[in-house]
């Protein structure tokens, strides 16, 4: 599996809109045979903070999502919502293994 952890800092004006793109997204992307996982969170204590947590079967899925309309759509319309620009970490799993993702 190839997870990656995206952290977004939006303005706070933007909150609904963040959600709204993001969560437009994350439908779409769900729908792709690669992708495992797609997950939209926001921290609780500062609720301008996000963080999409994305499980693809292989990093070439997650190379073909950065490919797909949606994903464009999402970039565009996000990218001047952010207050900062947004930042990933790579994992690997552990538990469960490869064959226990749905």
């Amino acid at each position: 599996m190839y997870i990656v952890h995206v952290f977004v800092h939006v303005k706070p004006e933007a909150i609904e809109a963040f959600k709204s793109a993001s969560q437009e997204n994350a439908s779409h992307s769900l729908r792709e045979p690669g992708v495992a996982r797609f997950d939209l969170l926001q921290e609780s204590e500062d609720p301008t903070r996000f963080v999409l947590l994305e499980v693809y079967r292989d990093k070439s899925a997650a190379a073909s999502h950065k490919e797909t309309a949606h994903y464009a759509r999402w970039r565009d319309a996000v990218e001047p919502l952010m207050q900062e620009p947004r930042s990933r970490i790579l994992y690997q799993n552990i538990q469960p293994a490869d064959e226990g993702w749905g």
